[in-house]
């Protein structure tokens, strides 16, 4: 039977995109787990493959055409022996699965999979098998979310093996319920002047008009609705890195045989996880009529890119080595700049790190991202003079940070109990190895 492929939802949030590539053309006969096209959301450009065996009838929808709404057909997959005329007049069944779309979200389904009967068939794509055999996962446990429940790479690619999936099953789903964003802007509020208005305002100017794309517009979204809804305060501290700097020489010229150079962002990273397990109420997320309190220290760093930046979320930071979230951290970041990173990459997390030292802003506040409970802001290190311990004027090098908190998750004494935490593990950065 022709069916349309329709223009799958490659996060949770997407509601349009743009169809970047054509893999395939009319008249090809396509297998079930091949790619079929490179599709652009606001964030990465990502692949989505065929569930169905069949001919592609007909491509509705031209390359580079932005602002394809979700569901709407985008291709006719025919059957053997089957024309255009066959293909159904109405929206049919979805005919692909996305690919790279497991967000944290498709992590609860897998985990509550109930087991396949001992014996009974497993329906998934080649693909989805290959990469189930890499990461041992079995099938039988895993939810598909294709056509008749059938395991697709996207059921896969999140998943965990069981063992580890009943031990989140087991505690309540934070990561699932924290996916919905805060609250939408109500219709009313103010936004600024009309874009006639601003048109009209330099109609005698010269100026180059720049269209926005998927990204500018989700991140002036998201942080206009941030900025209306969220209570933001903030709390400032200075760290002083003296004995950092010289800790992390030390660890450099060590590690410099295996390939690793730690940067300061790193040890800022493996100190706020630590934080976050030493004052555990504010590892929270605003969950739109309830505080979600999470356990595993998942920290997102803010990666500047062409044209916007993401997010992407260090997992069970705590728990890794510095030189493991140095590789980690340089990876994502590398990814993040050709927008390659998959949904579950970047988001989830309940707190975030927005480091501008390196360009020379000595102190900013920072703009939380929902749902998250805070984010801390990181200046540069300065050579400031400072009273030492002995009350002698001395000179030493001093970083600004400030932590902007939603005041509804996080309140005054518990963000400042957590951002004590951060600055002690900085200036006494060796207990961070034990």
């Amino acid at each position: 039977m022709a069916v349309e492929i329709l223009m799958p939802a490659l996060s949770p949030t997407m509601e349009e995109g743009t169809l970047a590539k054509w893999l395939v053309k009319e008249g090809d006969v396509v297998k079930s787990g091949q790619i079929l096209a490179e599709i652009e959301t606001d964030k990465a450009t990502m692949e989505f493959e065929a569930v169905d065996e069949g001919k592609i009838g007909k491509l509705l929808i031209a390359e580079g055409t932005a602002g394809v709404k979700v569901n709407t057909p985008i291709a006719v997959l025919l059957d053997d022996g089957e024309s255009l005329s066959d293909a159904p007049k109405a929206a049919a069944p979805v005919a692909v699965a996305a690919v790279a779309a497991a967000a944290p979200v498709a992590a609860a389904p897998v985990a509550a999979a109930a087991p396949v009967a001992a014996g009974a068939r497993v329906f998934a794509s080649p693909l989805a098998r290959r990469i189930a055999k890499e990461k041992g996962l079995d099938l039988s446990q895993v939810a598909g979310s294709g056509p008749h429940g059938r395991i697709v790479r996207a059921d896969v690619e999140g998943a965990k093996p069981v063992a580890k999936a009943v031990a989140v099953a087991a505690a309540p789903a934070p990561v699932a319920a924290a996916a919905p964003a805060a609250a939408p802007v109500k219709a009313g509020m103010p936004t600024g002047p009309s874009t006639e208005t601003v048109l009209k305002m330099y109609a005698d100017r010269a100026y180059t008009e720049v269209p926005l794309d998927g990204m500018r517009r989700t991140i002036a979204a998201r942080l206009t609705e941030a900025k209306q809804t969220i209570p933001h305060f903030y709390l400032r501290r200075d760290v002083r890195l003296d004995s950092l700097m010289a800790f992390r020489e030390t660890l450099n010229k060590s590690l410099e045989s295996r390939g690793v150079k730690l940067s300061v962002n790193d040890f800022i990273i493996k100190a706020c996880a630590q934080a976050l397990q030493a004052v555990p109420d504010c590892n929270a997320v605003w969950a739109g009529d309830r505080i979600l309190k999470l356990k595993p220290s998942d920290v997102a760093v803010a990666v500047a890119i062409e044209g916007g930046l993401f997010t992407p979320v260090l997992r069970d930071a705590d728990k890794k080595s510095l030189s493991a979230l140095s590789g980690e951290m340089k990876d994502l970041a590398t990814r993040a700049k050709t927008k390659k990173l998959a949904p579950h990459e970047y988001q989830g997390g309940s707190f975030a790190i927005s480091n501008l030292g390196m360009m020379g802003i000595d102190n900013f506040d920072a703009v939380i991202n929902p749902p998250h409970g805070s984010i801390l802001a990181v200046g540069a290190g300065v050579k400031k003079p400072v009273v030492l311990a002995d009350g002698s004027i001395g000179v030493a090098t001093v970083m600004s940070m400030t932590l902007s908190v939603d005041h509804r998750v996080i309140d005054g004494a518990l963000g400042a109990a957590f951002l004590k935490a951060v600055i002690e593990a900085l200036e006494n950065p060796m207990a961070m190895l034990a």
